[in-house]
């Protein structure tokens, strides 16, 4: 068989759609293998959930008292899944409908497969469904910034396992940003930009999308909801400016000052303070840049309201023009700075997937 395509969901090959028996020409040399595991997570993502063993032809959960950090390393390493990050219990990824497996395992550590581990097969644990085990493992290692100024900002690249690979900007957002800055000891995070910014990696493109809540300490203790089905490529490599990075106070950066980081009213970075923007000459081109450096998608509207940054109320920008292909607003006509007159400040609400609540941007308002 060749241009094998199934869904996942059926229950033998000859249900996939292919170009039919006996119909390929090619020779063995392309022929396929595969390694199948006798341990899965479910109710998480690929490398975090409920865990379950195949026993008898039969998925079980297991006990969480049966369970312990040497069994999850193995667990992790079989799933090519790196390291555990977190074993859980009490229910942490759902009851599930599977039985109990209450014998404990008794594994050392350096396995490669759950089933090369010992059983105890006297020693079994009275457990329900409400204390199946679960387990975060990580395949990502270690992180930094390159390309940027100093290292508190640059394209982010991550290590997963032994191999360093560069995130695609479509599975990042602003909260996963503030850990990575967090990790790498460069407080939080200022700005999620891409294309343009530090310039075009190299190697892999790891395209699992981050579900941080923002505050881990570091990116292995986040989730990963999914693989990205976004086309990435090397021009879409994102990279971030920490508040601790001599960037952070550098003329050209925006935020959006309300609780989410892709809606509120726009602030942009002239001369080492951040100055709000009128509604004048304010248009849905400009907008687009925006949302395009924040790394929010495309706009969904813009509008003007009162002012809620009466500490910045002598501090305006007006002006930019732009013709709506500018990787970011200071690739824009200069603006104007003004007194402000004008209590109409801008507002910007993005219709990108990185809409959540961003970390409070205080500490570097005032630098």
């Amino acid at each position: 068989m060749s241009f094998v395509m199934c869904t996942g969901s059926e229950s033998t090959l000859k249900n996939c759609g292919s170009s039919g028996w006996g119909k390929s020409n090619r020779d063995h040399s392309k022929d396929a293998g595969i390694i199948c595991s006798e341990v899965r997570l479910v109710g998480g993502s690929r490398c975090s959930g409920r865990l379950e063993i195949l026993d008898d032809q039969s998925w079980v959960s297991v006990c969480d008292a049966a369970f312990d950090q040497q069994d999850a390393e193995v667990v992790c390493r079989e799933l090519d899944c790196g390291a555990p990050v977190q074993v859980l219990g009490e229910d942490a990824f759902g009851k599930g409908d599977a039985q109990m497996w209450t014998q404990e395992i008794q594994c050392r550590g350096n396995e490669s497969q759950i089933s090369f581990c010992s059983i105890s097969l006297s020693h079994k644990q009275s457990c329900t469904s409400d204390h199946n085990v679960g387990l975060i493992c990580s395949g990502y290692t270690d992180a930094k910034l390159m390309n940027g100024s100093d290292s508190c900002s640059g394209r982010v690249e991550l290590r997963f396992l032994n191999e360093w690979g560069t995130v695609c900007d479509a599975c990042w957002d602003m909260r996963a940003a503030s850990v990575l800055c967090r990790q790498l000891n460069c407080g939080i995070a200022v700005s999620v930009v891409g294309l343009d910014w530090f310039g075009e990696g190299s190697g892999e493109i790891w395209a699992d999308v981050f579900d941080c809540d923002g505050n881990e300490t570091k990116l292995s203790e986040c989730s990963i909801s999914s693989w990205s089905r976004a086309e990435c490529s090397h021009r879409r490599d994102v990279g971030v400016v920490c508040s601790d990075s001599s960037l952070a106070v550098h003329d050209g950066l925006v935020r959006l000052s309300g609780e989410r980081q892709c809606e509120g009213e726009l602030e942009v970075s002239i001369h080492q303070v951040w100055r709000r923007v009128l509604l004048d000459s304010w248009s849905l081109t400009e907008s687009s840049v925006v949302c395009r450096q924040l790394g929010c998608g495309s706009v969904l509207n813009f509008s003007g309201s009162s002012s809620s940054s009466p500490e910045h109320s002598h501090e305006c920008v007006t002006g930019f023009q732009c013709s709506g292909s500018e990787a970011h607003l200071w690739n824009c006509s200069s603006p104007q700075t003004l007194n402000c007159s004008s209590t109409q400040q801008l507002s910007i609400t993005c219709l990108g997937e990185n809409n959540n609540i961003w970390a409070d941007s205080s500490v570097v308002s005032d630098q």
